[in-house]
């Protein structure tokens, strides 16, 4: 028996899932490690940790038998999964800024709505974000979470008319008539802006909003009129085609006609008018600026 131990060396075997991974000499370096990886949940935006459990089991190996505890320590960590959670501040339904504590995103909402409530409509909100990967998103201070937020409700703002947010441009065009221009083609200043696009182009509504007119009208032919709200109304003007009724509900971006020609016009056009109360507005005050 004394030639055996002369001979060969008493260690600890390690397997992982019923995988033999190698050798040490002492498995509290192994535990010790384990250890030290589930302390870090609830530190560095950490909030769970999955690692393995390796078995053990005592082997008798040769003198020359190499133990390997570093590539042990590598498998265990190649077999750990970290769980991150960061908190997002939303601005209307978008991913805006991401911030490491939900103390810091609660923060910057109540001090957003104490700024912009009065004179911005806009929803804010704080979603949980989770990742198995530290890099996938780029949190930043809460400065600079602010800063970024309130530059886009700044935009909002000068894009509003009385609240009402105009978020979508109806069509990408020419701009041919400018609101306030006299032309040979009427008898008094124009009312709104003239934009030439194809035949058929999709016209998508500015606005939420309801449909409070959709048929012919006069100079304006084909027209549909979107009640926004507040006292805002706009007038999609010459259509070659209605996909809307009186009384639909509209979401801004949805298809609600067609450009044409009808009524009085020249050419291929969008009439885009915003009145307010009843008079009309410079659309490039809040949109195709």
């Amino acid at each position: 028996m004394t030639v055996i131990f002369i001979k060969f060396n008493v260690v600890c075997n390690v397997s992982i899932n019923g995988q033999h991974i190698g050798y040490v000499k002492d498995r509290s370096l192994i535990e010790n490690e384990i250890n030290e990886l589930l302390a870090l949940e609830g530190t560095n935006n950490i909030i769970f940790v999955d690692t393995v459990i390796p078995k053990y089991g005592f082997a008798l190996v040769s003198k020359n038998q190499e133990l390997n505890e570093s590539e042990i320590l590598a498998k265990i960590s190649e077999n750990t999964k970290l769980t991150y959670k960061y908190y997002a501040v939303t601005l209307n339904g978008e991913q805006k800024s991401i911030v490491n504590s939900l103390e810091e995103a609660e923060n910057l909402v109540t001090e957003i709505k104490e700024n912009y409530e009065d004179s911005v409509k806009f929803t804010i909100g704080i979603n949980e974000i989770y990742s198995d990967n530290e890099n996938t998103y780029e949190t930043v201070d809460v400065k600079i979470a602010k800063q970024d937020v309130s530059e886009q409700l700044q935009e909002i703002k000068e894009s509003s008319v009385k609240g009402v947010y105009l978020s979508q441009k109806p069509i990408s065009g020419v701009i041919t008539s400018r609101f306030g221009s006299r032309e040979s083609i009427r008898s008094y200043a124009h009312t709104g802006l003239d934009i030439a696009a194809p035949y058929g182009t999709d016209i998508k509504s500015a606005c939420d909003g309801t449909v409070s007119f959709s048929g012919y009208k006069g100079s304006y032919g084909n027209l549909v009129i979107v009640d926004c709200g507040n006292g805002v109304e706009i007038y999609y003007g010459h259509c070659s085609k209605l996909y809307v009724s009186e009384g639909d509900k509209v979401n801004a971006g949805d298809i609600i006609a067609a450009v044409g020609s009808t009524g009085n016009s020249t050419g291929n056009h969008l009439h885009f008018e915003i009145r307010v109360n009843g008079s009309q507005v410079n659309p490039q005050n809040y949109i195709y600026k």
